[in-house]
């Protein structure tokens, strides 16, 4: 996300400045000797002999013997403003931002932006986590609108808002956007318009509370003294489906919306951790609307920062704040199912030095149900990673936080610095393999990696499953649930890969050994696996092809084989987008790749470059992959 010269993570800092550690002795060599990394690099399966899967992981040499399961040839990388595909694929545009949704809606204007009212009919902007429903024979995609580019959006103020109009078009133009589509003569999806599915959900949209800080005082307002019904979801980054057929969407950066007019408002003492200031990020939400004025109304940033319910197939339903999932900045969440048919939740907190929480439901789905409910009434737990490749879930109550219950899920970061959880690299997309008992994180990178604490003054040494002191690689975590059961509180862990630059790095800054010139990259982000088991790989870092960069271009999507440890580039976006979401279509011939804030024209080959999603499907009508 990146506007006004500052990335929000960026933004994050200055307002909520991290003290500096001042006698760092933890480096990157001993992190090295510790996983038992050999000649500075990660050995793929580092962890075998401690966590007993040498078989699988056993060497290179194996693994290059292996079949390889891809039905593709790598692409190499790529330095222009459009996207490209395996020779024997195609692509095409399926909507792009601004487009419309329903006939009424006003064309899109690049010389002077929407206005409040078309922005409520089209296609929302930055494009980020989706997921495909099949309904009764049709086929609708949920996906998510992170953020709006105001110097697009506001061409004519040079991206300053002017008006309470400005602002509510702003806060129309994100959200979630559900849409149906179907497919098109040659290849490609469109959407289709007018559809009763279609339908924006954005910051105004009215919601529900549930789950056990529903109605409680922190969530209370003027506007709403019940504490029930908060208005908007925001900030959308990934997301997730359910088992039942509905859609999680995850709220993550909503701090910057909100500012105070009175600069001498004393900001309340919970919201430094959340980065929660007077100014905002540049929306100026505050300044037209006073919802978003915290001297005004300081319980209203915590009613965001929740992973939000939403039914696809009904456009008339509300949606529902899941509470007992904790309120961070929420990347996505992966939802799966415990042996005995209990509910979990994997979710990362997007932020450097922040923590992996998992949701285990108390109750048991019974397939063919509304399972909503099991998603208020369980148990919140922050993942604790060990040097010798085990691990466990940590259990958020009021005997590991000194908190009450309320305040657990209200402040969900401070609970899990006092239960004592294991700093991350930024936590991304977090997914769990359809046909083997394993889990998955991306940690995206972390350049405060040994360098300062995070926002609540905890200690961002490097550790096991971050080993690397300022890290602007990244890496991918993976974990094995005890006993295959996802509901446990016990596991092993190892590093699926740890990004690099084997051509330009020095030592773990090569990468891992699954890491090569061919295919190497930075910054995992979006993460997604196919029915298969393949797990697909999205990135969004940093696209100089400069530096400590240099011959990685622009950002892609990988394909991985969780088996193998082989990794191939399927997919190379435009310069200047990060590429995430990705679904794919009921009959799995096609998949859907979000473009988010492309660089040069895209995609249009001409005016200002706009959000997009597009199909990639393979010529000769078989499954993608």
């Amino acid at each position: 996300m990146k506007d006004h010269g500052l990335t929000m993570d960026e933004w994050d800092e200055v307002n909520s400045p991290r003290p500096d550690i001042s006698d760092f002795d933890l480096v990157v060599e001993e992190a090295i000797s510790r996983r038992g990394f050999l000649g500075g690099v990660l050995a793929f399966g580092s962890g075998a002999a401690v966590m007993g899967t040498g078989a699988l992981f056993s060497s290179t040499s194996a693994r290059a013997q292996a079949a390889s399961r891809f039905a593709f040839k790598p692409i190499p990388i790529a330095t222009d403003s459009t996207v490209h595909v395996p020779e024997g694929y195609s692509w095409s545009v399926v909507t792009r931002w601004g487009d419309p949704l329903h006939s009424g809606a006003a064309a899109f204007d690049p010389a002077n932006g929407h206005d409040a009212a078309t922005a409520e009919h089209v296609f929302g902007e930055n494009t980020d986590g989706m997921w495909l429903y099949s309904i009764d024979g049709r086929e609708v995609i949920a996906v998510n609108s992170e953020y709006a580019n105001l110097k697009t959006n506001l061409p004519n103020s040079d991206g300053v808002p002017q008006s309470a109009d400005d602002v509510l078009m702003l806060q129309r133009i994100q959200g979630v956007t559900i849409m149906e589509v179907a497919p098109k003569d040659g290849g490609g999806y469109e959407v289709v318009v007018d559809s009763p599915f279609n339908r924006r959900i954005d910051h105004n949209t009215p919601m529900k509370f549930s789950g056990p800080a529903a109605g409680s005082d922190l969530l209370k307002t003027e506007a709403d003294p019940e504490g029930m019904n908060p208005l908007g979801t925001m900030n959308n980054c990934g997301s997730g489906p359910t088992p039942w057929g509905t859609y999680l969407t995850c709220e993550e950066n909503f701090n910057g919306y909100f500012g105070s007019t009175d600069a001498d408002f004393e900001l309340p003492e919970d919201y430094s951790r959340y980065g929660i200031g007077h100014d905002g990020w540049g929306y100026d939400y505050h300044k037209f609307d006073p919802r978003f004025d915290v001297s005004k109304n300081p319980a209203e940033p915590r009613r965001q920062g929740w992973v939000t319910e939403i039914d696809p197939s009904d456009p008339t339903s509300t949606p529902i704040k899941r509470t007992a999932l904790g309120r961070i900045k929420h990347e996505n969440a992966a939802c799966t199912l415990a042996p005995d048919g209990r509910v979990v939740v994997y979710m990362g907190d997007d932020e450097r030095g922040e923590y992996l929480y998992k949701f285990v439901s108390n109750g048991v789905y019974a397939p063919g149900t509304d399972g909503g409910a099991l998603l208020d009434d369980g148990a919140l737990f922050v993942a604790k990673f060990n040097w010798d490749g085990t691990g466990e879930w940590l259990p958020l109550t009021p005997e590991t936080t000194g908190m009450d219950a309320v305040e657990i899920l209200v402040y969900t970061r401070m609970a899990a610095s006092a239960a004592g959880g294991t700093t991350m690299d930024r936590p991304e997309w977090v997914q769990v393999n359809p046909v083997a008992a394993e889990g998955y994180a991306s940690l995206t990178n972390n350049k405060n990696r040994g360098v300062k604490p995070n926002a609540g003054g905890d200690d961002t040494s490097v550790n096991g499953p971050n080993p690397r002191e300022v890290n602007n690689y990244g890496q991918i975590v993976r974990w094995y649930p005890a006993n295959d059961d996802h509901g446990t509180s016990s596991f092993r862990w190892d590093l699926f890969v740890m990004a690099g630059n084997p051509v330009v790095g020095d030592g773990a800054y090569k990468g891992s050994s699954n890491v090569n010139e061919g295919n190497m990259f930075n910054s995992p982000d979006g993460m997604m696996f196919d029915s298969t088991g393949i797990v697909w790989i999205q990135t969004d870092g940093d696209d100089s092809n400069e530096g400590e960069f240099e011959g990685q271009g622009n950002n892609q999507m990988l394909a991985g084989d969780p088996a193998t440890g082989e990794i191939h580039r399927f997919l190379t976006g435009p310069n200047g987008c990060e590429v995430t979401g990705l679904c794919w279509s009921t009959d799995r011939k096609t998949m859907f790749v979000g473009i988010q804030h492309p660089g040069g024209s895209f995609p249009d080959g001409e005016g200002l470059p706009r959000s997009s999603i597009v199909a990639v499907w393979r010529d000769d009508g078989a499954l993608v992959g």
